[in-house]
């Protein structure tokens, strides 16, 4: 995994998804599946049983990437970059309301948004190839 960036990325920040999935669901054991107000982990961050779902599979998604090369780590970190830019878009438009159905809230908000833009700076970012180098293929 050494000299990869994006799998190193795809790695710490897949195993900090997983945990932080396993662990919403000490948390958030009273509150019901989709409940749109969920309840806070660390007395901040808003989750619900869907939430922690979400959270352990782009987890997983990005701990399988990583282990499978660099290539699939920088086309994984791009996708769940996009989708996490994407959350974090429309979650400012469904806190409070019945369609907030993954129990988001503005410190969310700030979660999506920071990992949208790790990922997909790293994502778009790291490992391209240098323009001498492609010079020389031909």
């Amino acid at each position: 995994m050494a000299g990869s960036a994006n799998r190193v990325v795809a790695i710490v920040v897949g195993i900090l998804f997983v945990l932080l999935g396993v662990v919403g669901f000490f948390v958030t054991a009273p509150a019901g599946f989709v409940d749109t107000t969920g309840v806070l982990l660390l007395g901040v961050f808003s989750l619900n049983g869907l939430h922690n779902v979400v959270h352990i599979l782009i987890g997983a998604a990005l701990v399988i990437a990583a282990l499978a090369g660099a290539r699939p780590a920088k086309t994984t970190n791009q996708v769940i970059g996009t989708a996490c830019l994407v959350l974090g878009l429309a979650g400012l438009f469904v806190v409070g309301s019945p369609f907030n159905v993954l129990a988001i809230n503005g410190a969310d908000n700030v979660v999506h948004f920071g990992s949208a833009a790790v990922l997909l700076t790293v994502g778009l970012g790291a490992e391209r190839p240098s323009r001498a180098g492609a010079a020389e293929r031909g």
